[in-house]
């Protein structure tokens, strides 16, 4: 250190100029110390920004899988209710175009792809719901009983009206009387006819057996012949 030195303070040091005053040499530690703090602390702020960044990704990525999960779950059921109702395999099959918009709209990460397998969920919920308010208008659909009701009841009623017109359009004679002799097996007749209708018209699930409801549809085609074969003879004896 020179004779023209003077020492201020710690780690500064002042050299005299030729007028008799001193100018600064080196930097001031405290500058110093605020730069390296502003340097960690924006650091620090980086290194939390990226963990956070990370585990949002890894949390949108655990999600995408459970979803996609779902999804596809949703839709091997739906194939199968679709290819029960006719509709073509390569239907079913996304085309190229398809698969080009999707592979677009999950480019952004994996919360791009979390969205669009919710949004895809959506649909599959939706399509859900019109195939179930489809299938409530439908006969296959509904309790066997119900179903069956359908071609059973016809059949029953068939041959009693023919009964009634004939007694109505002839009166008490022997053509009523040909029709109450004919009507007598009518009922099991009509049976066997809906037997084999319901399964011409109704088509079993696979590995289960169509519900014919026997002993519901002896009582349907019976009921209806017994009641007016009774009230035509009735009639018949009173005239």
């Amino acid at each position: 250190m020179g004779p023209d030195a003077t020492v201020t303070g710690p780690g500064r040091q002042r050299a005299a100029e030729p007028d008799g005053e001193v100018a600064p040499v080196g930097v001031e530690p405290t500058t110093a110390w605020s730069e390296y703090l502003a340097a960690a602390r924006q650091l620090d702020g980086v290194r939390r920004s990226a963990a956070a960044a990370a585990g949002e990704q890894a949390r949108s990525a655990e999600a995408a899988r459970e979803e996609l999960t779902v999804v596809r779950t949703g839709l091997a059921s739906q194939q199968e209710r679709l290819r029960e109702l006719g509709v073509p395999a390569i239907s079913l099959v996304p085309s190229p175009p398809e698969l080009t918009e999707a592979a677009r709209s999950m480019a952004g990460g994996p919360a791009a792809v979390l969205a669009a397998l919710r949004a895809a969920r959506g649909r599959a919920e939706a399509a859900d719901d019109a195939l179930a308010a489809r299938g409530r208008f439908r006969p296959g659909s509904w309790p066997a009983w119900v179903r069956n009701f359908l071609v059973y009841g016809p059949l029953a009623l068939l041959v009693p009206l023919i009964q009634v017109g004939v007694f109505v359009a002839t009166g008490v004679g022997p053509a009523s009387v040909a029709a109450l002799i004919c009507g007598l097996p009518m009922p099991a007749v009509a049976f066997v006819a809906g037997w084999v209708g319901i399964g011409r018209v109704f088509r079993a699930d696979q590995g289960e057996r169509l519900d014919r409801t026997v002993r519901f549809g002896a009582l349907v085609c019976l009921v209806p012949a017994v009641l007016v074969t009774a009230g035509l003879l009735l009639a018949l004896l009173a005239g």
